[in-house]
């Protein structure tokens, strides 16, 4: 993609998925996730990058053996070294018309790693779209309330 802010991966859920009912594991699901996370965090930073911290994983509705399944991954937020991607997984009965809906949402936040092991800056991001800059300021918003909660911890702590 050219735009180097959003990147999707799709597969059918086979029964290596599955547990015995037909439903996909959520462990399964995650791992797409996190697969597609680095992908568009790597994409964006062309370089290494790792998981960071998985945040506000919501399973809206259940994933089935034979789903077509499509995960996106869009940059929402840019810190010195690290990279917010905001996670969707859509899910579709392939044999059924229209039937396609949002099963899972997630906030992952990946880090950039240097030839050295460590951290290392990322480029800029600025959001254009309405929807990048709504985005954007719930993520500011969500980092700035653990960083006043780890603070509180901390203070608790001495």
């Amino acid at each position: 993609m050219s735009n180097h802010k959003q990147l999707s991966t799709s597969l059918i859920m086979g029964p290596e998925y599955a547990n015995l009912y037909g439903n996909v594991h959520g462990g399964e699901i995650m791992k797409i996730m996190d697969n597609t996370a680095g992908a568009a965090a790597a994409h964006f930073v062309r370089g290494h990058v790792v998981t960071a911290r998985v945040d506000e994983i919501q399973f809206l509705r259940p994933v089935h053996m034979g789903d077509f399944v499509t995960c996106t991954g869009q940059v929402a937020y840019v810190g010195r070294t690290s990279i917010e991607i905001y996670l969707t997984v859509d899910v579709e009965n392939l044999l059924v018309q229209d039937s396609s809906a949002r099963a899972l949402e997630a906030f992952f936040t990946l880090v950039a790693i240097g030839a050295d092991g460590r951290p290392t800056p990322v480029p800029a991001y600025t959001p254009e779209t309405e929807q990048e800059k709504a985005l954007h300021e719930h993520v500011r918003l969500r980092r700035e309330f653990y960083e006043t909660r780890r603070e509180e911890a901390k203070a608790h702590l001495r």
